[in-house]
């Protein structure tokens, strides 16, 4: 009775308005923890330090009353870690936060003062509840799977074997050789190559590739050691009969499970419940690695994109079918680059989500791009080299020595391999700052970030 009479609550909120969830993804290392603890931090100080949020007008203009962290509705779903990672950063020397390896969600109830007629003639004052969901960008990876059968999904991956891939894919070909498809199925065997499977899922990740399938084998949550994360590619002929206890046969069936048991699963009670979405995206770090690294990470993109079902919410749509009607591509970690650098940033993220840019448009449907920095790590100034005056960044490094760096130009578009060959970008990874607990989070563009994801709703 008790699930009926929240989940009723929830509809009448949706349908006025009240409510909005905003999912937040992006691929392994994009910052999506930080950028939650910056985003939930910045909204409960924005009542006593408007100023550090001049770009959500709502804050600007004095009309945000104050905001706190309520109990999430959705009691299924893990607490996102919001003290356990403003703890790490607040420690003694600060560290980052540990980063979620599975859903977590967090709610925040904002009470503010509306501009809209209808709003103020029933109160002076109105609450809106934000969901913040956090889920993994290489879930998303998982659901074109929903549209192909193991045999498709079988020769695709293997088709995309190629250069760095290829490589780091021998061990896992090796044991695969020795396994008879046809044969009386083996779960030790298969067991085993499914580990180098993951092994090589895994390896590609770490070498900066971040197009890997399945994505729940990278980051299997609570499915870790279960039997549905044990199958992997192999080549056979999809015409072919099988008997129903060969290797192949179980192979099948457990593909067949993920589909519908994990991919679907997802899908029905988180993905299809999204108002809004935020993806961030890591472009220095591809940069950083190389040429094959940074176009992996683009065709990652290009797959989440196809994942989104796009569309306005009316109010009929709002109570039964929720679609994502805003959606924000956030290029992070600006903090790492000099100030002039950061239009090129953005244009480059326009580059890489430009497919997607296009269907979103043709469907009138709301996009945008920007740079961020969800956790200010560094200082902006000039250093004096050769008797010429450069841009440069300062900050402690993960190792905790002080550095002051040009970590190179960023390209405006998408760069050629002959960009490597010649110049190349030096990342360069740094700690957070010190900072007291009772100020907020020193940021670059989380307000504008908020502006477009719940501004219109603070009206």
């Amino acid at each position: 009775m008790k699930k009926i009479k929240q989940e009723l609550n929830d509809l009448i909120s949706r349908g006025l308005d009240s409510n909005v969830r905003i999912a937040v993804t992006g691929l392994s290392r994009a910052g999506k923890t930080a950028f939650i603890t910056s985003l939930v931090n910045q909204l409960t100080f924005a009542s006593t330090h408007e100023n550090n949020l001049p770009l959500l007008y709502a804050a600007r203009d004095g009309r945000l009353i104050g905001a706190k962290r309520v109990p999430q509705a959705n009691m299924l779903v893990p607490r996102f870690a919001y003290d356990e990672a403003l703890s790490a950063l607040h420690c003694e020397p600060p560290r980052w936060p540990e980063p979620t390896r599975d859903v977590s969600e967090v709610r925040l109830s904002l009470k503010y003062k509306p501009t809209k007629r209808y709003k103020k003639l029933v109160s002076q004052s109105s609450v809106i509840d934000i969901d913040i969901i956090d889920y993994p960008g290489e879930w998303l990876l998982d659901l074109p799977l929903l549209n192909l059968s193991f045999h498709e999904w079988s020769q695709e991956q293997l088709q995309g074997l190629k250069g760095k891939r290829l490589e780091l894919a021998k061990d896992w070909l090796s044991a695969l050789e020795a396994l008879d498809l046809h044969a009386e199925q083996n779960e030790n065997q298969l067991k085993h190559i499914s580990e180098c499977y993951t092994q090589h899922l895994h390896q590609c990740k770490q070498a900066g590739l971040h197009y890997v399938q399945p994505g729940r084998f990278v980051l299997p949550g609570e499915l870790e050691g279960a039997p549905v994360l044990q199958f992997f590619p192999c080549q056979f002929d999809g015409s072919e009969k099988m008997s129903g206890s060969s290797n192949l046969a179980m192979l099948k069936r457990r593909y067949e499970e993920y589909q519908h048991k994990v991919v679907k699963v997802f899908y029905k009670h988180h993905f299809a419940t999204f108002d809004r979405q935020i993806v961030l995206v890591d472009c220095l770090q591809p940069l950083n690695t190389g040429h094959e690294a940074f176009h992996d990470m683009r065709s990652a993109l290009e797959q989440v994109m196809k994942s989104f079902r796009y569309g306005h919410s009316n109010v009929l749509k709002r109570l039964f079918y929720p679609k994502i009607d805003k959606v924000l591509f956030a290029a992070t970690k600006a903090d790492h680059i000099t100030p002039e650098q950061h239009t090129n940033l953005v244009s480059l993220l326009r580059q890489l989500v430009h497919p997607a840019w296009q269907t979103t448009s043709y469907e009138n449907i709301d996009m945008n791009c920007i740079s961020l920095a969800s956790i200010k790590t560094t200082q902006s100034g000039f250093i004096q080299t050769n008797n010429e005056t450069n841009p440069a960044i300062q900050g402690i490094s993960l190792e905790g020595d002080s550095l002051t760096v040009f970590p190179g130009e960023v390209p405006a578009k998408l760069p050629s391999e002959e960009y490597w060959q010649r110049q190349g970008f030096e990342f360069t990874s740094f700690r957070p700052r010190p900072q007291a607990p009772d100020t907020p989070l020193e940021h670059i563009r989380v307000d504008k970030a908020l502006e477009y994801l719940i501004g219109d709703k603070l009206k």
